[in-house]
C-alpha cells in the first residue's frame, strides 16, 4: 500500500450477525485494577515497568509484595501526567531493580494494587509455541485433530476440500466477471482472518514474517526452538524443522495462485480467492456451502509471490533442493511478470465476499522482491534495481499522518531492508551494514517514543492521536525492528525497549487487557472468528490459546461497537472483546506472525540476558 495508505487497513466491509443487547465480554469495571502491570509477567533480568491510573498530581509511594505480602522492594512513582492516546491521567513505576524469580507478586501504588504476576524467565517458554499454533488452527484443506489441536473441543473436519456443502478449493474458477474459463486447485494453505478468505498480499508478509524468524535465529539466535519435533503439528518428525513445515502449507498455497502458461498474464498471481458473498457468524469451514472464486492477478500479489518464493529457495536449498528450485522458478516467473505489468491493481471495491486488500503504490513491494531475489542469486540485476529504488534500505517510522508502524502487509520496504541486514554473506556484504545501521536508526525512533507515552508503547499515532484497524500489530512490527537493533548492537536499550512493548499487548494499557487469548488476568476471549464463536453459540469452541487481536481501532467501523458509545474514544480505549466487533477485535494470520516472532526473540533472550534492566529516572 506504499506510503499513502487510506486509515482503514484491513477490510472495508464485513459480515456480522445480530448484535447482542449487552456487552458479555468485557471485564466489568470493579475488577478493572489501576496499576497497570503485564499480566503475563516479567523477565529476570529486564526492565521492569507499570503505569498507575491516578488523579494526584504528586508522587506516589509503591511497593512490590512477595506472594506472602512481604514488601521486597519499594520506591516512589514519577508523575506522568495526562496520556492522550488514553485519556487517562497515569504515574510511571519502575521496579527493574529488583530481579528475584517467583510467583504471585503483586504491586500497589497508594491505595491500588496490581493483578498478581510472576517473575521469571520462562514467561514467553509457551506463549511463542502458542502464538505458532494459531496457524495450524486455521489450516485449510487438513483436518484439525488431535493429539495436535489442543484439545477436543477445537477439533474439526478439514474445510473446503468439494465435500459437501463446500464447493471446495481443489477446483476453482475465476470469478465470472474476469472473464477468464479456468479452473485451479487452491487448496490448503492459512484461513486469513474471522473469514475463510485466502489472500496473496496479506499471506506474503505473515510467511515472510515466520520465513524470517527462522533466518533471524540462523544467524543471531538458535534455530533449536523449531527444530523438528518442537511444535505440535502433524510433520513434526520428518527431519524438516517444525517452522519450516508449517510456512510450507502457507508457502504451497501461494505457489498454485500463479498463473499458469498459456493463460492471459501467466507468471502472476492471482490476488486473492474466497466466497461469493460473506458467510454469517457462527459457521465452520466445513460447513461453509459458498461457490468459492478466484480474482483477477495483481501486480501487488505476484510481488508478493516473487519476495517470499525467493526468500524459501534459499532456505530450503539444502533442507530440499527440488523445492527451491521450484519456488525460486516461482519466483523469477513473478518477477518477469510483475516487470512486464507493473500497474494491475485491485480495486479497493472489491469486497463482497472478502476483503480487497487493495494496493496502488507498489515500489515498495518491488524494492522488497528485487531484495529477496538479490538475496538468493546475487545477480548484479536485482542488485542494481534496489540501489535504484526510491525505498532503498528504508525502515518507516512514519506512515501518513496517523501512525508509525515499520511495516504492513502494504508497506513492505523494510522487509525488504531488513533481508539485506539479516543474511550474512561476507562476499556481498556492501548493503548490509547500511541496511543494519537503517533498522538501528528507525529503533532509536520507536525508543524516543516510549518516554511520550504513558503506557510505554513504541507506537505513535500521529497528529490525528488516532490508532488504526489492526494497532496491536503495528506495535509487534516495530518490536521486531528494536529486537533487531539489539541483534546489531546490543545496547539493552533496544531490548528494553521490546519488552515494554510486550508489557503493552499482555495487560499494561488503558484498558487493563490482555490482547493474547489465554494469557494474563483479563486476556483476549471473544474475537471475530466464524468458528472460535463460543459467545454466540456454545456448541463452537472459545479461542485457543495464543491469538493476538487487532485491537483499538479510532474508527470503530463496525455496527457493535458503534452500538455501545465507543464512537469519539480516547484511541486506546477504542475497543471491546466481543465477537461482533470486527473492526477491532479480529484475528489474521499478519498479526500473529510478528507475536510469534517477538515471543521468540525474548525467550531467547531471558536465558541469555544478564542485567539488562536499566532502571529509569
Amino acid at each position: 500500500m506504499g506510503m499513502s495508505a487510506p486509515f482503514t487497513m484491513r477490510r472495508d466491509d464485513k459480515m456480522a450477525n445480530d448484535q447482542q443487547n449487552s456487552d458479555t465480554s468485557r471485564m466489568a469495571t470493579e475488577t478493572l485494577r489501576n496499576v497497570r502491570i503485564n499480566q503475563v509477567g516479567y523477565l529476570l533480568a529486564a526492565a521492569k515497568h507499570a503505569t498507575v491510573v491516578t488523579s494526584a498530581t504528586t508522587p506516589l509511594t509503591w511497593q512490590l509484595r512477595d506472594v506472602s505480602s512481604t514488601v521486597v522492594a519499594s520506591g516512589t512513582t514519577t508523575v506522568f501526567g495526562h496520556d492522550a492516546t488514553s485519556g487517562d491521567h497515569v504515574h510511571s513505576v519502575d521496579f527493574s531493580a529488583y530481579q528475584q524469580p517467583g510467583e504471585g507478586f503483586t504491586l500497589q501504588a497508594g491505595d491500588d494494587i496490581s493483578h498478581p504476576f510472576r517473575i521469571s524467565t520462562d514467561i514467553y517458554r509457551q506463549l511463542k509455541y502458542d502464538a505458532l499454533a494459531y496457524f495450524y488452527h486455521n489450516r485449510s484443506g487438513i483436518p484439525i485433530e488431535m493429539p495436535y489441536a489442543g484439545g477436543e473441543q477445537w477439533t474439526r473436519p478439514a474445510g473446503h476440500l468439494d465435500v459437501p456443502p463446500n464447493k471446495g478449493d481443489t477446483n476453482v474458477p475465476c470469478a465470472p466477471d474476469t472473464g477468464r474459463s479456468y479452473e485451479l486447485d487452491v487448496s490448503g494453505g492459512w484461513y486469513d482472518a474471522g473469514d475463510h478468505g485466502k489472500y496473496v498480499v496479506n499471506a506474503g508478509i505473515s510467511l515472510w514474517t515466520l520465513l524470517n524468524q527462522y533466518e533471524r535465529a540462523t544467524y543471531y539466535g538458535s534455530t533449536a526452538t523449531f527444530a523438528d519435533g518442537t511444535m505440535n503439528i502433524p510433520e513434526r518428525n520428518n527431519g524438516v524443522p517444525d517452522l519450516l513445515d508449517e510456512a510450507r502449507w502457507e508457502l504451497d498455497f501461494l505457489l498454485k495462485m500463479q498463473v499458469p502458461e498459456g493463460q492471459p498474464q501467466a507468471g502472476m498471481a492471482h490476488h486473492k480467492m474466497h466466497d461469493a458473498a460473506w458467510t454469517g457468524l457462527p459457521i465452520s469451514p466445513e460447513q461453509d456451502p459458498q461457490q468459492r472464486y478466484l480474482r483477477p492477478p495483481s501486480t501487488a500479489a505476484t510481488l508478493n509471490l516473487a519476495a517470499t518464493a525467493a526468500q524459501a529457495a534459499r532456505i530450503w536449498k539444502e533442507i530440499d533442493p527440488a523445492y527451491s528450485q521450484r519456488c525460486q522458478r516461482a519466483a523469477e516467473r513473478a518477477w518477469q511478470a510483475a516487470l512486464a505489468q507493473p500497474q494491475v491493481y485491485a480495486p479497493h471495491s472489491d469486497s463482497t465476499g472478502g476483503g480487497p486488500y487493495g494496493d496502488t503504490e507498489l515500489g515498495d513491494e518491488f524494492y522488497w522482491a528485487a531484495a529477496e531475489l538479490y538475496t538468493t542469486t546475487r545477480a548484479t540485476e536485482y542488485q542494481q534495481f534496489i540501489r535504484q529504488s526510491p525505498y532503498y534500505l528504508q525502515v518507516p517510522t512514519t506512515f501518513g499522518p496517523n501512525s508509525v508502524p515499520a511495516m504492513t502487509w502494504g508497506t513492505t520496504q523494510a522487509l525488504g531492508t531488513i533481508t539485506l541486514a539479516t543474511v550474512r554473506d561476507d562476499e556481498h556484504n556492501m548493503e548490509a551494514e547500511a541496511a543494519r545501521q537503517s533498522i538501528v536508526d528507525a529503533a532509536n525512533v520507536f525508543v524516543g517514543i516510549l518516554d511520550q507515552q504513558g503506557y510505554r508503547v513504541p507506537f505513535d499515532p500521529g497528529p490525528t492521536g488516532k490508532y488504526a484497524w489492526g494497532s496491536n500489530s503495528f506495535v509487534l512490527n516495530n518490536l521486531i525492528i528494536l529486537a533487531l537493533a539489539y541483534d546489531f548492537t546490543e545496547d539493552a536499550i533496544y531490548l528494553n525497549a521490546v519488552v515494554d512493548g510486550m508489557d503493552y499487548i499482555l495487560g499494561c494499557n488503558a484498558l487493563d487487557k490482555s490482547y493474547v487469548s489465554g494469557y494474563g488476568v483479563n486476556p483476549l476471549q471473544n474475537p471475530h472468528h466464524r468458528f472460535w464463536a463460543h459467545q454466540l453459540d456454545p456448541r463452537f469452541p472459545p479461542v485457543p490459546p495464543g491469538a493476538v487481536s487487532g485491537g483499538p481501532n479510532s474508527s470503530v467501523q463496525d455496527p457493535y461497537a458503534q452500538s455501545i458509545g465507543l464512537a469519539g474514544c480516547a484511541a486506546q480505549k477504542c475497543y471491546v472483546d466481543h465477537i461482533e466487533s470486527y473492526s477491532t477485535n479480529e484475528v489474521a494470520i499478519n498479526w500473529n506472525a510478528p507475536l510469534a516472532w517477538v515471543t521468540a526473540f525474548l525467550d531467547e533472550q531471558a536465558h541469555s540476558m544478564t542485567n539488562a534492566a536499566e532502571p529509569q529516572p
